[in-house]
């Protein structure tokens, strides 16, 4: 990745408060921000736990009609 691509994306980030910079002469410093990093590590918990009882009841519900499948005779 070139330079500029890379201080882009950066500056993409510290405008969105995922980072924080700091300039000392002509060296900048970047550090992560924590608190909308775990906004954001909330929010895909939160998109997780739902899909993982989603695919649960799924899962349930193939084995049940599996079974079902099984007990029918022909």
């Amino acid at each position: 990745m070139a330079l500029p691509s890379f201080t882009q994306h950066l500056s993409l980030l510290e405008r969105c408060g995922l980072v924080k910079s700091k300039k000392s002469g002509r060296v900048r410093t970047y550090e992560l921000a924590p608190r909308p990093l775990q906004a954001a590590e909330d929010w895909i918990s939160d998109r997780r736990k739902l899909w993982e009882r989603r695919l649960d009841q799924l899962d349930a519900y193939v084995l049940t009609m599996k079974e079902n499948d099984d007990d029918d005779p022909e």
